[in-house]
């Protein structure tokens, strides 16, 4: 099993496995990645009920019930596309929960709140895996083929949880991190930023475009990702 010696190294060696080696393993990943986006809006969800915003609850959104989480492009068409050309990453997002500011008992801590629920649901999930697999080395199942093929899939899916936690964070329209920022800047300065929402989703492709914004993602993610499974293997 020489994989083990790159497996922890970087979030991407997982992920790229799941499309050659371990691609029987590919069906239950996607329901784990799936799981994971909707667990992050939920989150959201539930975040805004707790700061007084009853919305999500009241359009059925704090369900894990697939269906009404799924946006047609971000939860179908584009992993779809992704793994039909063997991009080597799988990336996605379930459709957004909807919130009302003007509910919160504190508009303030209310948004702050919220926009970090779901970027912390995916570092909590991501760190819940590494446990596992930690679990897994500490008893010796990583040598059996079950426990390789555990191994994969746990990691691979804290991969993704970290991707999208990172990703959210970014401070661009309309991810958390622009929610989150635009709340803790200045007046003056909130209102300059929040101008550029109109032009946020193309600000991201544009920087994705020039590497730039995925660069970014796998810098930190990796850092994460390696802090999470820093020992391993054993």
């Amino acid at each position: 099993m020489q994989y083990y010696r790159i497996l922890y190294q970087s979030l991407v060696v997982p992920l790229s496995l799941l499309m050659g080696e371990f691609i029987h393993l590919l069906p239950l990943w996607i329901v784990l990645f799936f799981f994971s986006v909707v667990m992050h809006e939920i989150a959201h969800g539930y975040a805004a009920l707790k700061c007084g915003d009853d919305t999500a609850s009241l359009m059925g959104r704090l369900t894990l019930n697939p269906i009404p989480h799924i946006d047609p492009v971000g939860t179908i068409l584009l992993p779809l596309m992704l793994i039909i050309f063997r991009a080597g990453i799988i990336f996605g997002w379930a459709k957004p929960v909807p919130i009302n500011p003007y509910n919160f008992y504190n508009y303030r801590d209310g948004m702050i709140k919220v926009s970090l629920s779901g970027v912390m649901t995916n570092f909590a999930i991501a760190t819940l895996l590494a446990a596992f697999v930690y679990i897994i080395n500490i008893t010796g199942l990583q040598n059996t083929a079950a426990g390789a093929n555990i191994i994969v899939l746990l990691t691979a899916t804290a991969s993704i949880n970290i991707i999208l936690g990172v990703f959210n964070l970014v401070p661009i329209p309309p991810l958390d991190g622009s929610n989150f920022l635009s709340v803790i800047l200045p007046d003056d300065l909130a209102r300059k930023y929040e101008s550029i929402k109109p032009y946020g989703f193309f600000i991201i492709i544009f920087l994705f475009m020039l590497g730039i914004l995925g660069f970014v993602i796998m810098f930190f993610g990796n850092i994460i990702y390696r802090l999470l499974f820093m020992g391993l293997p054993l």
